[in-house]
């Protein structure tokens, strides 16, 4: 009964759910993501698998495609080698295996040739480069190591090469754009280069720096006339740092061919050419000082920036110094013409000269109020050749030092010849006068006369030497091994003088001098004016004469004591 009971709490079904049924309704999300992972894993393996396949079939059909191209070679090569023997027919099955294979080769011609117009029509000018340089590497009938037919030669490579053409053209056009800039520069040079234009893409090299040059000292040259003392050291920098710039640049590009290097050197020759024309042209009045210091500026100046560049391996300085040579030689043939005239136009003397004590005062000793005329001669001399020595800079002195106190040895010579022309004459003829009448005034008297050989022997041995020790001591120096800046730099042969023989020169024209006074002393005391003798011996005897001055005994004349110590 209890059974029946239990029974009737849970009645029976008449149906019954099957299991896999509650399996699939109840099952996970999670379950059902993993099934389609599975799949996908499937998929995805078979799709690798089918590459795979498919690149093992190209690679077999490349396989076959060059033992077709090496059977046809070989079999080309012994027709050829059994044609004078006896004609053969052509197999049919040979044939076959040909006729795939120019095919292909003519649309990779075609396709390459198309996309090498693209590349040109957008001025993709890298990518131009990179696809003809591997193009020709690659192409057996391009770098000549294959054999091709005769069709193939005259279609292909000409328009290969033409195409070629236009890219350089194009490059060419970019390296001479006045705006290109360094950076794009070099890239074109450095294409050219690698399309095997090497020649052309230097002398580019050497034209755009050398347009560069131009533009800057085209900009300089008005200015020149502000600065006309350090104009030219101004366009020696331009000058230098562009050939050192050019020739940095090549070598990074070009490296240290000789060619190239040869190329460099004769350009930078031809730059030095242009320079020194430069200064002549823009250069102050040559008989001027400025003129002078400006020669003298420009030879310290580009004598150091040649010192310089040696460390590029360009030796310039003798170069340079051939080309300067007769100018500087023209400015200072002038500025001695002009200290010439100078000494003696006194009446260009305005005020006091400017110099320093140390050269007026040993003159002024000799200065009274009647010769102060004839002192100022000496002054005059003194500061002309002050003033030309100050100009010049010390690699300047190093190179013309001799060539200078030839010249100041030379003017001291037109000094004295000055001083000459101011003593009384042995006779006052018509040739005389003419002298007399450049003369603004003469020695009369014997303190006149004393005091003009005085000044004349104060400048030739004190103050002349004093004022060219500067050029001694640095012709000295220079002498002398590690020197200075000047030690790398070859002096101007015969451009030295000894000492000893400057003195002894000079030393010959105050003899010139002295000789001419007492000369004329002489026979102004022997002789009147009315050519009558004044001189008797018997009147020295007796002691008595109209010329004889004497209370306690005889003396020799004051004018022949002072010529005595001279």
């Amino acid at each position: 009964m209890e059974s029946s009971d239990e029974e009737d709490d849970f009645p029976s079904r008449e149906w019954i759910t099957p299991q896999s049924k509650i399996d699939s309704i109840y099952q996970s999300n999670s379950e059902k993501n993993y099934t389609m992972c599975r799949i996908s894993e499937e998929v995805a393996e078979m799709e690798h698998e089918l590459i795979e396949l498919q690149k093992h079939v190209s690679a077999q059909g490349i396989l076959v495609q060059d033992l077709m191209t090496g059977v046809c070679r070989e079999l080309e090569e012994w027709n050829q080698a059994n044609r004078d023997t006896h004609e053969t027919q052509p197999d049919p099955q040979i044939c076959e295996l040909q006729d795939p294979l120019p095919n292909e080769i003519e649309d990779h011609k075609t396709t390459f040739l198309e996309n090498i117009d693209v590349l040109l029509a957008e001025h993709k000018v890298e990518e131009a480069v990179d696809a003809l340089d591997t193009e020709e590497r690659s192409s057996l009938e391009l770098n000549g190591s294959g054999i091709a037919s005769s069709t193939e030669a005259s279609s292909y490579k000409p328009a290969f090469l033409k195409r070629k053409a236009m890219l350089e053209d194009q490059l060419v056009e970019i390296t001479e754009q006045p705006s290109v800039g360094i950076v794009e520069l070099k890239k074109a040079l450095s294409f050219l280069l690698k399309l095997g234009k090497g020649p052309s893409a230097h002398q580019l090299l050497l034209k755009a720096y050398g347009s560069r040059l131009r533009k800057s000292i085209e900009s300089f040259l008005p200015s020149c006339s502000i600065y006309p003392e350090t104009y030219s050291a101004t366009l020696s920098k331009l000058v230098f740092s562009v050939i050192s710039l050019t020739a940095k640049e090549s070598g990074l590009i070009f490296g240290d061919t000789p060619v190239y290097t040869n190329k460099i050197v004769q350009w930078a020759e031809w730059e030095l050419e242009s320079f020194v024309q430069l200064v002549k042209e823009n250069a102050p009045s040559s008989e001027t000082v400025s003129a002078l210091r400006a020669a003298s500026i420009c030879v310290q100046a580009s004598l150091s920036h040649c010192s310089m560049l040696e460390s590029q391996g360009l030796k310039l300085s003798k170069l340079l110094m051939v080309l300067l040579h007769p100018y500087i030689e023209e400015v200072l043939e002038m500025n001695f013409r002009r200290a010439r005239r100078m000494v003696f136009d006194l009446a260009e003397n305005d005020g006091t000269l400017p110099l320093s004590p140390r050269f007026v005062s040993p003159l002024s000793a000799f200065a009274t109020s009647s010769d102060s005329v004839l002192i100022d001669y000496g002054t005059r001399f003194m500061f002309i050749v002050k003033d030309i020595v100050e100009q010049l800079t010390l690699v300047a002195i190093s190179h013309f030092g001799g060539a200078i106190l030839t010249r100041i040895s030379q003017l001291f010579d037109k000094y004295v010849d000055a001083l000459i022309k101011a003593l009384p004459g042995p006779s006052e003829d018509d040739n005389l006068m003419e002298h007399k009448e450049v003369i603004p005034c003469r020695a009369e008297t014997d303190a006149q006369q004393l005091a003009l050989l005085g000044s004349a022997f104060t400048v030739a041995d004190e103050l002349l030497p004093m004022a060219v020790s500067r050029i001694w001591s640095t012709q000295n120096e220079s002498k002398e091994p590690g020197s200075g800046a000047t030690e790398n730099i070859v002096p101007t042969l015969s451009n030295t003088i000894e000492f000893k023989d400057w003195r002894r020169h000079l030393q010959h024209s105050l003899d010139k001098l002295r000789d001419h006074f007492c000369r004329q002393y002489v026979l102004n005391f022997i002789y009147s004016r009315e050519g009558k003798t004044r001189l008797d011996a018997r009147m020295y005897l007796s002691g008595k004469g109209e010329h004889l001055s004497w209370d306690s005994g005889p003396f020799p004349s004051l004018p022949f004591q002072v010529i005595h110590f001279l």
